[in-house]
């Protein structure tokens, strides 16, 4: 398997080997969908916290007595039929979203995502993005550039997750200068997880020779794992 290598001017300039077992993994909805939600559980912030009856200030003196007033009887003015008083059954922050996920079941969805991608025709190799200095204009024009490569129209406009750029060497001058662009977002290679590969319609691969030895280290990881024996 081999794919055409870009500049920043949007211009051919060589070819890359891919590996089929990162590049050519068969789709698995179960996984991915384990795997996706799974990660989502385990990024997601618990803010959201209410008092129950017993947290809530007050409510300590019974507000009337039990009989003989013709109402209702109650203990507690916070109660959590009382204005003001507790909540049943709302979020708490100590509650734990968590998931485990397995590191091969990880591994696979990614390289599974990076399949789609490539099949689809929208993974892109450009050979260098680095930077000297940070420089939000020149960002944009080799957006541009890219833009020109067939299938790749609508990689500088389209409004909102256009493309995720995974970086081999990332420079905080590379990073400040996508960090402008709302719709394009950065990642170190060995940082790249299924959740963020699907998450943008576009992904832009820098320096493909350094970017896939990262990833096939991983997928080497996976398969030595396999032949430990058990103990």
């Amino acid at each position: 398997m081999n794919a055409d290598i870009y500049n920043t001017q949007g211009k051919k300039t060589g070819t890359v080997e891919l590996t089929k077992s990162v590049f050519d993994v068969s789709w698995n909805d179960a996984l991915m969908h384990q795997v996706v939600t799974s990660m989502q559980a385990n990024a997601r912030p618990t803010v959201a916290h209410v008092k129950t009856r017993g947290e809530v200030r007050g409510g300590g003196r019974k507000p009337w007595r039990q009989k003989g007033t013709g109402r209702a009887r109650h203990g507690s003015i916070r109660s959590p039929i009382w204005r003001g008083g507790g909540v049943t059954h709302g979020p708490r922050s100590d509650k734990n979203y968590t998931r485990a996920v397995p590191k091969k079941m990880r591994i696979k969805a990614l390289f599974m995502a990076l399949s789609r991608k490539l099949k689809d025709g929208e993974i892109i190799f450009v050979d260098s993005l680095a930077m000297a200095e940070p420089k939000t204009a020149l960002a944009k024009k080799t957006l541009l550039a890219l833009s020109r490569v067939s299938g790749f129209e609508k990689i500088s406009d389209k409004r909102e997750n256009a493309a995720l750029i995974a970086l081999s060497s990332p420079t905080e001058a590379t990073k400040k200068s996508y960090r402008n662009i709302g719709n394009v977002r950065t990642v170190d290679v060995k940082d790249l997880n299924p959740v963020s590969v699907l998450g943008s319609t576009y992904l832009v691969i820098e320096n493909p020779e350094a970017s896939l030895a990262v990833v096939a280290k991983r997928a080497s990881k996976k398969t030595n794992s396999k032949l430990e024996p058990k103990t």
